[in-house]
């Protein structure tokens, strides 16, 4: 492996972290109406797919169930296409995709140790 991916699993784990306080308590219309909490966690999810990318494949099989490959193309959208980015798909991948994720995680760092 080029790159120690311990590191990289907590990244990702912290950057979950830090998205879910960001979104304690916070409606889907409260998130619609906040600027700045909106192009964070965008940022945030930018961040998980870059982090993503440094994963290496063979471990990609423990976490099956995970679309690695819509996670690390995600950060291009956010990139790239900004001006077509929905708030729905976001609070979607927050509500739907991130508890599975963070699963996930914790089970590539589990097979790691």
């Amino acid at each position: 492996m080029a790159r120690d991916v311990e590191p990289v699993l907590r990244d990702m784990l912290d950057t979950i972290t830090l998205i879910e306080t960001a979104l304690s308590g916070k409606t889907r219309a409260d998130f619609g109406k906040d600027d700045i909490l909106r192009l964070a966690i965008q940022r945030a999810i930018e961040i998980l797919s870059e982090a993503s990318r440094h994963i290496p494949d063979e471990l990609l099989p423990h976490a099956p169930d995970i679309p690695w490959r819509a996670i690390r193309g995600i950060g291009n959208i956010l990139r790239h296409e900004y001006h077509r980015i929905a708030d729905d798909m976001i609070w979607t991948v927050v509500v739907r995709d991130l508890p599975p994720l963070r699963a996930a995680l914790e089970t590539l760092a589990r097979k790691i140790e």
